[in-house]
């Protein structure tokens, strides 16, 4: 299967992941609906009775976000920038240790690996196998060579290198059980916003959507806010407003009222809104239901902070000019298929195992 094909066969599954954030049937895909329409339908109503986190509503907001992503336009833009990509597979086995903290989060890295010619090796986490597998399932019905590039297993071995994502200290095993092989890494990140005081309600009600998407377990998630000094939270307050219903979500609302009782008890000045307890707090990893913010003096020295601290932040969102690869307002959960986790060029690293 060479690089066309490839990528015909991927942009055809987003033609089909389309489906079910349009409500609206493809004819090009009128095989793979007789086969896998109806299951995948009721995959997607049904994951959240095995994972309380993945509401049908941000389970269908990840498949319709890659949806967007495998065209054939934007497969292609991505790939020529790699000129070490194979036509044909390389017969190089990548073992993958999946992430579950959000809905297919295991998808990009599954996608490098096939893209780039090599065979997937995935381990799979428990909180996220259902819809990878089906996918996969898919991939082969479009194109029956997948099914000797594409294996599930719950031990990895015998593999040419590896991507590993997980906690801070699961890495330190990962790095001892993959040293004698190329490999990548990945730790806990978080995102943070950088404000100046001048953003709209527009602007802030967006970036609630990086806040509480996913209940704010991805990496992508912004978990701190960076405020002017003496900064006003009245008109951030009201432009979140429009998520207040997340409070109905039991294991959110478990984490809020956890959080809401240890701050009382303690007696820590905070800001309470009835779904999310905001507190001044140096730490850039807030617990679910929390936001952290810090106050900035100058832009030089959150520039220095931010240098210092790169290692344990994924994504900045602000509009300032000052920051030119932050994120626009609402955007931190639609990267891009260059966009990579831990600025890791993954699709680079494939590239030169041969």
């Amino acid at each position: 299967m060479n690089i066309s094909q490839r990528i015909e066969a991927f942009a055809l599954l987003g033609d089909f992941l389309s489906q079910f954030s349009n409500n609206t049937k493809n004819e090009n895909c009128s095989k793979i609906n007789n086969k896998y329409y109806t299951d995948f339908d009721f995959i997607l109503s049904d994951v959240q009775s095995q994972n309380q986190w993945f509401t049908h509503k941000h389970t269908t907001y990840a498949i319709s976000a890659f949806a967007d992503l495998l065209t054939k336009k934007n497969l292609s833009k991505w790939v020529d920038n790699y000129q070490n990509i194979n036509n044909s597979n390389t017969n190089k086995t990548i073992g993958v240790i999946m992430a579950g903290n959000i809905p297919l989060v295991g998808f990009h890295d599954m996608l490098c690996v096939l893209i780039s010619g090599h065979k997937f090796l995935g381990k799979m986490s428990s909180k996220d196998d259902q819809l990878l597998k089906k996918i996969a399932d898919i991939l082969i019905t479009i194109n029956p060579e997948f099914n000797k590039l594409i294996t599930f297993t719950n031990k990895l071995s015998n593999f040419d290198a590896a991507i590993a994502t997980g906690s801070n200290n699961t890495s330190r095993y990962f790095e001892s059980y993959f040293k004698n092989c190329p490999h990548i890494i990945r730790k806990n990140r978080n995102s943070i916003a950088i404000l100046n005081g001048n953003e709209t309600e527009n602007e802030l009600a967006e970036l609630a959507d990086d806040i509480f998407l996913y209940f704010g377990l991805g990496c992508r998630n912004v978990s701190k806010l960076f405020v002017p000094k003496a900064y006003n939270f009245n008109k951030f307050i009201n432009s979140i407003n429009h998520y207040k219903d997340i409070i109905n979500h039991k294991k959110y609302s478990n984490n809020y009222k956890y959080y809401k009782s240890i701050l009382k008890i303690n007696n820590t000045q905070h800001i309470d809104n009835g779904f999310l307890l905001i507190k001044e707090d140096f730490t850039i990893s807030s617990p679910i239901s929390n936001l952290y913010y810090e106050e900035y003096n100058n832009i030089n020295s959150l520039k220095n902070y931010i240098e210092q601290n790169s290692e344990s932040i994924q994504c900045i969102v602000s509009k300032h000019d000052e920051f030119k690869n932050a994120i626009k307002f609402g955007q931190a959960q639609k990267p891009e298929l260059w966009d990579y986790a831990d600025n890791i060029d993954t699709l680079e690293f494939l590239s030169q195992i041969n």
